[in-house]
């Protein structure tokens, strides 16, 4: 009998922490669901989309562990790159790995160089109060291909929540957050490049993911997303 109450406490116990771990700042995280962005150049012409697909939720002491399955398609349909990365929640705060910044173009450029990346992890709260100046995020990669060495940094400054408003999208209409930060980032590889972005980023309680981005240079919009899909 003992034995048959501590088999029951154990699975009750398992099925506490599986619920936990699915459960992020109030949205329900289950293996399988998702969502879809699209991506445009400064002119508003389409230019790829991007699937963003749960594979796993699994606990990692009070944070939940959210694995996530990237994939970009061109115009015409056309898988062009895969990429995995993990989300973490602790009910207050979602955690984004920063490599998840890097566009699908600069991701090519780093495949035969064995990259290796160390980051710190961009922050969102719960909940977002006007004025609110979050938390600074950065990357750094180094890796090599026969005699030449590639190192990529970028650092993420100046995050503010600028203004709440409503937005619609292809998903839907939104109470959002309007967010503000300015993204350097610089390559070297033999020679020196650094790039300044401006970025504007909208957020809504109870979605995990941007709604929408738009990213300027100079002053110059040159590329922005929308969600499209969330499934």
């Amino acid at each position: 009998m003992k034995s048959k109450i501590l088999l029951l406490l154990a699975v009750f116990i398992s099925s506490i922490v599986s619920i936990r771990a699915q459960d992020c700042m109030g949205t329900n995280m289950k293996a399988g669901t998702g969502f879809e962005m699209a991506n445009y150049d400064g002119k508003g012409k389409l230019i790829g989309t991007m699937t963003y697909k749960i594979a796993k939720v699994t606990s990692q002491g009070a944070m939940s562990v959210i694995t996530i399955d990237m994939e970009s398609f061109n115009t015409k349909g056309k898988s062009e790159l895969k990429n995995t990365y993990e989300m973490k929640c602790d009910g207050n705060t979602l955690f984004l790995d920063a490599s998840t910044l890097i566009n699908q173009e600069q991701m090519k450029s780093f495949e035969n160089f064995q990259m290796k990346f160390t980051s710190t992890n961009i922050e969102f709260p719960n909940k977002f109060t006007v004025g609110e100046k979050l938390k600074d995020a950065s990357m750094k990669g180094e890796g090599t291909s026969g005699p030449m060495t590639m190192i990529f940094n970028m650092l993420i400054s100046n995050r503010k929540v600028e203004s709440q408003e409503k937005i619609t999208i292809p998903a839907g209409t939104f109470d959002a957050y309007k967010i503000t930060s300015d993204m350097k980032m610089e390559t070297k590889m033999g020679f020196g490049i650094t790039v300044d972005i401006n970025t504007i980023s909208w957020r809504a309680p109870g979605v995990l993911w941007d709604l929408k981005t738009e990213s300027y240079r100079k002053g110059k919009l040159f590329g922005r997303s929308e969600l499209t899909k969330i499934y």
